[in-house]
C-alpha cells in the first residue's frame, strides 16, 4: 500500500536538489522538454533499460528525501519505479493544473536512470463531486470517485500522457488499490468504466503507453489465491496456501485475516464484507486483462517469502498468456517484527528472487527507507535503508542483485535441482551468475566450476576452488558456464 506526498513538497526539495547540482529548475509553466530528448524507455515486454542494460531490481522512495537517498538509488540504474498522482491535486481549480512537482520528479528520475511508470488516480473534489470520507497522513490524501464528467477526465488523462511521454513514461497505471474503500469510492462496473476510458485516451495519445491495471493489494490478493482453490474442489491445498500466504497477518485486521485451520472457517474469511470486495475486484481487474483493455498485471505482495509459490501459481491461472506481469511494490509487513538484520536481509533476497524466476519483470521494493514519524510508530515495512540514507545490510543486497542482473536473462534454475535448490540464474554472455539457498534444512553442495567466484550476496566473491556450500542462507555464485553445467553434478 502506497503512502504517496504533496508533489508541491516535493517540487520545493527536489528543487533544492536540482538547483544544486545543475543550476536550474523546471518552472510552474514550464513545457516537456521536446520529443527528441533522450530518456529512460522499456521496450514491450521487457524491464527498463539504462543504454540497452536491464535491471528488474528496484524501489520506491520518498521524493521529499532524495538528498539523502540519491547516491544509493544511482545504484539501482535500469530499474523502473512509479509516482502517484491525483487529478484533484495537480489541477485544485478546473483549468488550473500545476505540473511543477512532477516536472521535476520526472528529470530526476531520468536523470538517475531509472524509468517512471505514474500511476492517476482522481481524488475526491471539484472533479468528482461529493466529501471524501477517508483521509491519509500529513498531506489528507483520500479516495477516489468516479468523475462527473469522463470527457473532462480524458482531457486531464491526455495531458498527462502528452507531457511525460517525452520523458519516457510509457506505462499508466489507472487507481490504485481499487479493492479498498480507503482508494476507491464506487463499485467494479465503475472502476472498468473508468479504465476503459482511460485506456482508450492513452493509445489515442500514445500508442507506445501500455495500460496497467491499480494494483490488488497484497492481502487481497492470498484471498484470490485461496478462494480459487476452494472453487477448484482443493480445499486442503486453499487452507495450506492461506497458512502459508497470512503467516505474519493473522490479527492484524481484526476478523478480515483470521486464524484458518478447516474449511468453514476459511469460507467464513472469504466471505466477509471487506474479503467479498477484494475478489469482486481482482475479477473485474481480470476481465479488463483478458479483453485486453490492460495490458501490464500489477502485483503487490508483502508477505512472508513462502507466500510466493502460491501467489505464482494464481498469477499463472488467472493472467492471459503473454501479459507482462510487474510487481510495482514488494516488501515485508511485519508489525513488530523480531528479525535481526541479517535475516531480514536473507528474506529480502528470497522474495525478489523468487519472484523474478516466476516471471515478474519489475520488482520495486518498498520502502527504501522507511519513514520514523509514519502513523504506525514503528518500522511495519522494512526498509533497505535508515532513515537518513545510510544502507543496511538489505540494500546492499538489492544492489548485489541489481548488478548481477543488469544486461542478463532472468533463467529459472534447471527442474535437476527442484527440492535441493532455490533461486533464480542471472545469464549475460557465456557468464552465468546464481543466487541460490538449499530449498530444505540441508546443506547442498555446488562443484567447482571454470572461472567459479563464489560469496555471500553483497559482498566481494572469492575463488569457487574446492566448491560452494549452500545452506539456507542465500549465496551468489559467479561460473563462465551455462547454468546447467554448474549445477548438473549438485550433491
Amino acid at each position: 500500500m502506497t503512502r504517496p506526498f504533496r508533489l508541491r513538497t516535493v517540487a520545493a526539495a527536489v528543487a533544492a536538489t536540482l538547483l544544486l547540482t545543475t543550476g536550474c529548475t523546471a518552472r510552474d509553466d514550464a513545457p516537456p522538454p521536446p520529443a527528441a530528448t533522450p530518456s529512460v524507455t522499456a521496450a514491450p515486454g521487457a524491464t527498463s533499460t539504462v543504454d540497452g542494460a536491464p535491471n528488474p531490481f528496484g524501489a520506491h522512495w520518498d521524493w521529499s528525501r532524495y538528498q539523502q537517498f540519491g547516491p544509493y538509488l544511482r545504484r539501482l540504474a535500469g530499474s523502473a519505479t512509479y509516482e502517484e498522482i491525483s487529478w484533484c491535486e495537480i489541477e485544485r481549480t478546473s483549468g488550473q493544473a500545476d505540473w511543477a512537482g512532477l516536472d521535476e520528479i520526472a528529470t530526476r528520475s531520468r536523470e538517475l536512470g531509472i524509468t517512471l511508470h505514474l500511476k492517476i488516480r482522481t481524488g475526491v473534489c471539484w472533479a468528482t463531486g461529493g466529501a471524501a470520507r477517508h483521509t491519509r497522513g500529513a498531506a489528507n490524501k483520500t479516495e477516489s470517485a468516479m468523475p462527473t464528467d469522463l470527457g473532462a477526465y480524458q482531457r486531464f488523462v491526455r495531458s498527462v500522457v502528452q507531457r511525460y511521454g517525452p520523458y519516457g513514461v510509457r506505462e499508466y497505471a489507472i487507481e490504485n488499490e481499487v479493492n479498498a474503500p480507503s482508494y476507491w469510492a464506487g463499485s467494479p462496473e465503475d472502476y472498468a468504466r473508468l479504465v476503459r476510458a482511460a485506456a482508450e485516451t492513452i493509445r489515442a495519445t500514445d500508442p507506445k503507453a501500455r495500460v496497467v491495471d491499480s494494483g490488488i493489494s497484497s492481502v487481497a490478493y492470498g484471498m484470490g489465491v485461496a478462494d480459487r482453490l476452494v472453487r477448484a474442489g482443493r480445499v486442503p491445498e486453499a487452507i495450506t496456501a492461506y497458512q502459508a500466504y497470512f503467516q505474519r497477518r493473522v490479527g492484524t485486521r481484526g476478523q478480515q485475516i483470521p486464524v484458518v485451520t478447516g474449511e468453514a472457517q476459511l469460507r467464513r474469511a472469504l466471505g466477509t464484507e471487506t474479503n467479498s470486495r477484494s475478489l469482486r475486484f481482482l475479477a473485474v481487474t481480470e476481465s479488463l486483462l483478458t479483453d485486453r483493455t490492460v495490458d501490464v498485471r500489477q502485483v503487490h505482495f508483502y508477505e512472508h517469502f513462502s507466500g510466493v509459490a502460491p501467489l505464482l501459481d494464481y498469477l499463472r491461472a488467472t493472467t492471459p498468456a503473454g501479459t507482462p506481469l510487474q510487481a510495482w511494490e514488494v516488501g515485508q509487513f511485519w508489525r513488530d517484527g523480531d528479525g535481526d538484520p541479517a535475516s531480514r536481509a536473507a528474506e529480502m533476497v528470497k522474495t525478489v528472487t523468487l519472484l523474478a524466476a516466476g516471471g515478474i519483470g519489475e520488482i520495486s521494493w518498498l520502502p527504501l527507507a522507511y519513514n520514523p514519524n509514519n502513523a504506525a510508530g514503528s518500522e511495519v515495512r522494512y526498509g533497505l535503508l535508515d532513515p537518513d540514507g545510510t544502507e543496511r545490510e538489505s540494500g546492499r543486497m538489492l544492489a548485489a542483485l541489481a548488478d548481477a542482473a543488469r544486461g542478463a536473462t532472468v533463467t529459472q534454475l534447471p527442474a535437476s535441482v527442484a527440492g535441493r535448490l532455490n533461486g533464480v540464474a542471472f545469464v549475460r554472455g557465456g557468464s552465468s551468475t546464481l543466487v541460490l539457498w538449499s530449498a530444505s534444512n540441508t546443506p547442498v553442495t555446488v562443484p567447482a566450476a571454470p572461472g567459479g567466484r563464489t560469496g555471500a550476496v553483497g559482498s566481494p566473491l572469492g575463488a569457487a576452488g574446492g566448491g560452494t556450500t549452500v545452506t539456507d542462507v542465500p549465496v551468489l555464485l559467479r561460473a563462465d558456464q551455462p547454468v546447467e553445467r554448474i549445477l548438473a553434478t549438485v550433491r
